[in-house]
């Protein structure tokens, strides 16, 4: 057994079972990766990979659990090269995000302006995603952090750590009657079309809570999981937005009105997280930091030590978290 091989089963696993696409990802030849699969599954006796004439059709029982076993070697593999990185260069090397539209356009421009300035031999790499699809790559290695605060806490070895609190404003054009009220009811909310994020986006989970609790079915018409496309259909006049308050801009979106709607919705918790087991190196430290200034270096080193969700919320209950 190669760690070549573990390392082609898994990037065909994780290339849609395509043998010629990860020979092209990999840059090396379609046959020589078909070979050494082959090879390993003769050295195993089982197969990894079900067939239907040359093409690979499914992953097997047996492949599942030799997948997951190799994702772990691969891991440890790669802590391995961090290690000798660290100790080789301390300012080089690579960083990969998995966030969500929102934070990547509002949340995070000014800590990747920060961070790049302090390390410019460290290369950025950031993925966009749903919430699910971030968690994912969090949990099976491909990236490094995950940002966002939906969906990670379904990944039982994510150590997630809280970074602030935000909660949401309802867009709506100039004059419209919203507008006009004192005080803004969730009813009074509910009387209009909504346009909002897709289900389990930055934080729509609170949303529907908040509506369920009153008794009230909004009708939302759209949905789209970017902020930006969302104001883009309240100007088109589908409806009312609700998002995230950050995504409203003062100058570019002042043909709108945002309407504070911190007394009608429970407030979001945004959190980085990463796998447990991962070799964090001197810059990923100062970039969550960057990023969440009351994480310091000793309070991620302790949540790297509790096991539980409650042992992690116990850690950070007496931290004040920021706004944005």
């Amino acid at each position: 057994m190669k760690l070549q091989q573990l390392r082609y089963i898994w990037e065909v696993a994780h290339h849609d079972l395509n043998v010629s696409a990860t020979a092209q990802s990999l840059y090396t030849s379609q046959p020589g990766i078909s070979k050494q699969i082959r090879l390993l599954e003769d050295e195993l006796g089982v197969e990894i990979f079900a067939r239907s004439g040359k093409h690979l059709t499914r992953v097997t029982p047996a492949g599942e659990a030799i997948l997951n076993t190799a994702g772990e070697i691969l891991r440890k593999v790669d802590g391995i090269k961090q290690v000798a990185q660290e100790f080789c260069n301390e300012k080089k090397g690579s960083l990969s995000l998995a966030t969500t539209h929102t934070q990547a356009r509002y949340a995070l421009p000014a800590t990747i302006k920060q961070f790049i300035g302090r390390y410019p031999d460290v290369s950025l790499h950031m993925h966009q995603g749903t919430p699910m699809h971030i968690s994912e790559l969090a949990a099976d290695g491909t990236v490094d952090f995950a940002i966002a605060t939906e969906a990670l806490e379904l990944f039982s070895d994510l150590i997630m750590m809280p970074c602030y609190n935000w909660n949401r404003c309802i867009l709506v054009p100039q004059n419209h009657p919203l507008a006009q009220l004192s005080q803004m009811t969730l009813e009074d909310v509910a009387a209009y079309p909504i346009v909002t994020y897709v289900f389990g986006f930055t934080g729509r989970s609170k949303l529907d809570e908040a509506f369920m609790d009153k008794g009230l079915a909004p009708k939302v018409v759209f949905t789209a999981a970017d902020a930006d496309v969302i104001k883009t259909y309240v100007r088109l006049g589908l409806g009312i937005g609700i998002v995230a308050k950050m995504a409203y801009d003062p100058e570019t979106d002042s043909d709108m009105v945002a309407l504070d709607a911190a007394h009608l919705f429970a407030p979001s918790t945004t959190k980085i997280g990463f796998r447990r087991g991962t070799f964090l190196r001197g810059f990923m430290y100062d970039f969550i930091q960057m990023f969440a200034p009351h994480l310091t270096k000793e309070l991620v080193e302790e949540a790297y030590l509790r096991h539980t969700r409650a042992e992690m919320e116990e850690l950070f209950e007496h931290i004040e978290l920021p706004t944005f």
